[in-house]
């Protein structure tokens, strides 16, 4: 039997491939869109295809029915934006202007993708040359060779996600969190079954990780709801691209809108909340809310909204419901703004569940050090927090960049799970259990490392004063070719006239 992970990595590849041809004239953020567009054509046009043939073949004349479409999650692409359309048009001057119609006619026919899908192919700076060629590439892979996978081009669209993120640095923190930090979160949180909701979703990698992980466990994608919203129009465009690209049902509101003025889900009680909102954010309008209801726990400072976004979170939680989110490790000890205050609120309210401190270099956008955060209205162990030291943990893929790996993962999801069934036992270095008095004798601060102490060295089985008398022999022939280095660099500097 094929590997389906091996091919739809070779899949990715061919595809990513496609992204790199139109490096040479477009900008990363530019082509992101191009290719990203086309993944979502070809996607939506070979689902549609499989079930237009299926229909053919049954002879009933149903095949241009848009309800046997809708009926099965399948948006119906009319026929001017079919990939063989597409595909036929590749090598003419025309191509951009073509996809851009079937753009428009797929968005008249599915109002979901109404004002979503990217339609600027046809733009003077975009090589029509080199479009065709990509055009060219998603029409001649062979999807057979790569199995069957529903999710096959939904992957490739993460896979060029990250690699859109890695090209553009900094601009990359409005849409992409790496994969590995959202799976930390989903596997901590375990969102089975309820409201999922993300106030910054970004491209959606929270939803999508957490319909992945459902999956893997047997448990039923429907039994989920979501809900999100992002700032900025073209991030949230995207969302709802790779929502919709995965046959995820999402309320990311009717427009792009800023979470802190304009809730588009002002009444929602989530019982699963993830996010990466911007780190640090400054002037993010804390004059006019200052006497907003969401501040139960203290009016955060202009110059930070760390604290407002856990804040927004945590006035969306249903009585039962867990947060886990990231923030720069800022948020575990400063005191300026009140920040220290709304802190101490927070923990005293019995609130803060988890605290992981993760390893550097994990983001491709910033080299802040970053944290996790899990936090839950109906903690399993009251007054108790668990502290995680995961800095050691990952391991570099790049000289710059660095990855949790699934051992990596799943070692503090199970720590996390030993914690909330009581049966944890800590690890010197790695893991430990503070109570509420504990954290107030640590003025509040929540750093791991304050808790969990220094790892155990292992125990070389070398006696102390015979470990004493070597070191000190070491040291001393140190000292002396020290002593004759000295004295050959004064000869040398005495020998061209200068004394030292």
């Amino acid at each position: 039997m094929a590997k389906s992970n091996t091919e739809a990595i070779g899949f990715e590849k061919h595809i990513w491939d496609a992204a790199c041809m139109l490096r040479g004239n477009l900008d990363a953020s530019e082509y992101r869109s191009v290719v990203l567009g086309l993944i979502f054509l070809k996607y939506i046009s070979d689902r549609f295809g499989i079930k237009h043939e299926s229909l053919l073949s049954e002879g009933e004349g149903f095949e241009e029915d848009k309800d046997e479409y809708i009926a099965e999650r399948i948006f119906y692409v009319p026929e001017n934006a079919r990939w063989p359309v597409i595909a036929a048009a590749a090598h003419t001057p025309e191509i951009g202007t073509v996809i851009d119609e079937a753009m428009r006619s797929i968005e008249r026919e599915n109002p979901r993708l109404r004002d979503i899908l990217p339609k600027n192919f046809a733009r003077p700076e975009l090589d029509k040359r080199r479009l065709g060629d990509v055009v060219d590439i998603f029409t001649n892979i062979p999807l057979s060779e790569y199995g069957s996978s529903k999710d096959l081009l939904g992957r490739a669209y993460e896979y060029c996600l990250s690699h859109f993120a890695e090209q553009e640095g900094k601009r990359a923190g409005e849409f992409y969190t790496p994969a590995c930090v959202v799976k930390t979160l989903v596997a901590v949180l375990k969102p089975f079954d309820g409201r999922v909701y993300d106030p910054c979703c970004g491209s959606g990698g929270m939803f999508v990780q957490s319909a992945r992980f459902i999956e893997n466990h047997g448990g039923n994608i429907n039994r989920i709801s979501v809900f999100g919203q992002d700032s900025n129009p073209t991030t949230w465009k995207m969302a709802q691209m790779n929502l919709a690209i995965r046959g995820i049902e999402a309320d990311l509101g009717k427009y792009n809108a800023d979470t802190f003025f304009n809730d588009c889900h002002p009444t929602l009680e989530a019982d699963f909340i993830m996010a990466n909102p911007p780190f640090n954010l400054s002037d993010w309008g804390q004059d006019k809310l200052l006497d907003d209801v969401r501040w139960a726990y203290g009016t955060p400072p202009a110059g930070n909204a760390n604290f407002a976004w856990l804040q927004h979170m945590i006035w969306h939680l249903a009585p039962n419901g867990r947060i886990g989110m990231v923030l720069a490790n800022g948020s575990l000890s400063s005191q300026s703004g009140g920040e220290g205050d709304i802190r101490r609120n927070i923990v005293n309210a019995d609130l803060v569940d988890c605290i992981v401190a993760l390893p550097p270099q994990l983001f491709y956008t910033t080299q802040i050090p970053v944290c996790l955060w899990f936090l839950s209205k109906n903690k399993k162990q009251k007054g108790k927090t668990l502290f995680v030291d995961a800095r050691k943990m990952g391991t570099l893929i790049t000289r710059k960049l660095r990855e949790l790996s699934a051992d990596d993962i799943w070692r503090i999801a199970d720590a996390y799970e030993a914690f909330a069934e009581g049966r944890l036992d800590p690890v010197r270095g790695f893991c430990a259990v503070a109570t509420t008095e504990e954290i107030a004798r640590q003025d509040y601060i929540l750093t791991p490392g304050r808790y969990v102490g220094i790892e155990e060295q292992e125990d070389d089985g070398e006696p102390f004063e015979t470990k004493m008398s070597r070191l000190t022999r070491e040291l001393s022939k140190l000292f002396a070719q020290s002593h004759e280095l000295e004295a050959k660099i004064k000869e040398q500097l005495g020998a061209i006239g200068y004394e030292v």
